[in-house]
């Protein structure tokens, strides 16, 4: 659950929900892309942010004795990362390396994703360990594969998200991905990041990915050991931070 510092985290309401549902929730720490970064970014330095990262990871968030059990969605929104953004994303890869944990980003409509690797992997993060955010809005396979080829997970993670692209070229892109080799670096998710996309207010749902999209990549092919894959040993091998799938 990739809500981040200032942006409306609540971890005793992510904890309420675990326990009602049953479902696994892991929380997150970070700070997203440039506009919505809160002061403390800008008056510290990547040593002082990382402190931040790695304290909230040891210790809790806001008192809660709950901990972050991944670094995101730390972002950027052009080709490049802004000055701030890069200093944002060298403090998680340092905290990342500090504590184990890995590091999804915010790809603002899928652009920078390879300057967001070379800089996290410049600073030592291996980039098996990192996620690559909203690929699915990046109608560009070359891009994908190169993300792939060296190592980080290839997030198609807006699914359902009509207005900013259809599942139809969503699905093409995951495919073009998986035939290309690739399918062990691909993560799917839906990014229900407003009320709007809740199901009680009109919208797709959380369930939207397992209902709809799931079932049209088995029409597509799919067999149950992709499926599996995409869906529970890629996300688990991405949080654990493994290199390969241990048997």
């Amino acid at each position: 659950e990739l809500t981040c510092r200032g942006m409306g985290r609540d971890v005793r309401a992510l904890a309420r929900a675990a326990r009602e549902t049953g479902v696994a929730v892991v929380a997150a720490t970070g700070w997203y892309y440039e506009p919505f970064h809160t002061p403390e970014v800008d008056a510290r330095d990547v040593e002082q942010l990382t402190e931040i990262l790695v304290r909230e990871i040891e210790d809790g968030i806001d008192g809660s004795g709950i901990r972050p059990g991944v670094l995101g969605e730390l972002g950027s929104h052009g080709d490049v990362p802004t000055p701030a953004e890069a200093k944002v994303l060298r403090a998680g890869a340092r905290a990342a390396l500090a504590t184990g944990l890995s590091l999804a980003t915010h790809a603002q409509l899928g652009r920078g994703g390879l300057a967001q690797l070379g800089l996290l992997t410049g600073e030592g993060l291996p980039a098996h360990r990192v996620s690559i955010g909203h690929q699915d809005l990046l109608d560009d396979p070359g891009v994908h594969r190169e993300l792939a080829a060296r190592g980080a997970y290839v997030a198609f993670d807006t699914v359902g998200k009509s207005s900013y692209r259809s599942d139809d070229t969503r699905l093409r892109l995951l495919l073009a991905l998986v035939e290309a080799g690739h399918a062990d670096r691909a993560l799917l998710s839906c990014d229900i990041s407003r009320h709007g996309y809740l199901r009680s207010e009109g919208g797709q749902g959380y369930g939207h990915l397992f209902a709809d999209f799931l079932p049209r990549l088995r029409a597509a092919g799919a067999d149950d050991d992709l499926i599996d894959l995409l869906t529970r040993r890629n996300p688990l091998r991405f949080l654990t931070g493994a290199n390969v799938e241990e048997n």
